[in-house]
């Protein structure tokens, strides 16, 4: 699949999940490139919408842009919706999420969602979560102590994605060649060491509705 093919697919994903879109909807959106194209649809459904939340500063900037109101989480009683995207899942709709740096908020606003719908192109589905590595929020001061412990729970190799600060003022580790065989335990086990912010790892809280675009 050629880079064009690839956007088309991700487009259609992205349309698609304007059908869970209710009149009075509070909406929780995502960070990343399908997350885009859900946006740019959204002007065309602004009545139905009462309020969006954000999962980061970027995402903000490109609502606020299209005319739509952003509140704080705690201005509201939860999400009716979100919707975000994925840079992994596998058959079980386990994720891996954090390739756009926003996993800790995003994770915040899918345990708040009543309805959690996933959009993605078919190149990201996969049969085992780990070929995309695997992203840990962490505060700067644990970073040597978190890659240590990494190592030793996944084997996987941890490495300080450069040049990167998150929303909330830490830096993300990425863990190349993980071993996530058991993602829901992982999941709790890394959440779990003293320092880490966020796991990159959707086991706990996956979507209630997968979108996938595919070419035909």
């Amino acid at each position: 699949m050629d880079k064009q093919q690839r956007e088309l697919c991700k487009q259609k994903a992205a349309k698609m999940a304007l059908d869970f879109i209710q009149v009075g909807c509070v909406l929780g959106v995502g960070t990343g490139s399908t997350t885009r194209y859900f946006m740019d649809e959204l002007p065309r459904l602004k009545g139905k919408i009462e309020a969006c939340v954000s999962s980061s500063s970027e995402t903000t900037r490109y609502l606020k842009t299209l005319g739509f109101q952003v509140v704080d989480l705690n201005s509201v009683s939860g999400l009716d919706l979100y919707v975000d995207g994925a840079d992994e899942v596998d058959p079980d709709k386990n994720l891996i999420k954090g390739g756009g740096a926003a996993l800790t908020f995003e994770k915040i606003l899918a345990v708040n969602a009543k309805n959690f719908v996933c959009i993605v192109d078919e190149q990201k589905c996969v049969p085992h979560l780990g070929r995309f590595p695997l992203p840990i929020e962490v505060l700067p001061m644990a970073r040597s102590y978190v890659a240590r412990q990494v190592l030793r729970l996944t084997r996987g190799q941890p490495l300080l994605r450069p040049n990167l600060i998150t929303d909330s003022g830490n830096i993300i580790l990425d863990i190349l060649g993980a071993q996530l065989d058991d993602p829901l335990h992982l999941e709790s086990v890394l959440k779990a060491l003293p320092g880490v912010i966020e796991v990159g790892l959707f086991a706990h809280r996956r979507p209630d509705h997968l979108l996938i675009g595919r070419q035909d």
